[in-house]
């Protein structure tokens, strides 16, 4: 059985999502990162990076184990193990690419900078709040646009691209965003959250948060 060392954030979201979606059983490890345990010797030799989640599967392509870490990359390598959620070839592959390339290099980065200058930091910076929520707006601005073109993140279909997406979009309180004026990405995101494994995932990623 898989393992998915996570906690109830943004990236660690994505793998319970994906494997849901793929009836793929896992373990649901608890990596508590308000506690610091990502920190630890244990979870280093999973991840140098001390990120969650890390994905370990005990029968990877040459039969042996195999520990992967990076949210999307991840993503990638469910759904080629599958066949699923992500399309063999051509243009609606590279579509999807796209989505995740630009949700590593922009979405995640502006949401997660976002909510650190507005929540976390000891003392205020307004020009770094202003700045990151700015670059969040923009984000959520662009696909809106995009998806009052197209039903899904990367076309007609369904795939990773908006498993990608909807971690941030899911706590997007976390950097003051919201839906409002956006009703094609509202539309999105709550057709999202209302699959079946989409809430099976979702239940047992915050049921994390209570765990003793």
């Amino acid at each position: 059985m898989m393992e998915v060392h996570a906690f109830a954030t943004p990236n660690s979201v994505k793998v319970p999502i994906a494997l849901e979606e793929m009836g793929v059983a896992y373990a649901l490890k608890r990596v508590n990162i308000r506690q610091g345990e990502q920190k630890t010797s244990a979870f280093l030799a999973l991840n140098p990076n001390a990120k969650v989640p890390v994905l370990i599967d005990p029968q990877g392509p040459t039969g042996t184990a195999v520990t992967l870490t990076e949210s999307a990359a991840i993503l990638v390598y469910l759904a080629e193990k599958t066949g699923m959620l992500l399309p063999a070839a051509g243009i609606d592959r590279a579509r999807v690419f796209e989505q995740l390339f630009f949700h590593a290099s922009t979405l995640g980065p502006a949401f997660g900078n976002a909510g650190f200058f507005k929540r976390l930091v000891s003392e205020p910076q307004p020009l770094a709040e202003a700045r990151f929520a700015a670059e969040a707006g923009r984000v959520l601005d662009l696909l809106e646009v995009m998806l009052g073109e197209r039903r899904f993140m990367a076309g007609d279909d369904y795939s990773i691209a908006d498993i990608a997406h909807f971690g941030w979009l899911w706590r997007r309180e976390f950097s003051g965003m919201s839906f409002d004026g956006r009703p094609h990405l509202a539309r999105w995101f709550e057709g999202i959250a209302e699959r079946p494994a989409v809430r099976r995932a979702l239940a047992r990623v915050e049921a994390l948060i209570s765990q003793a």
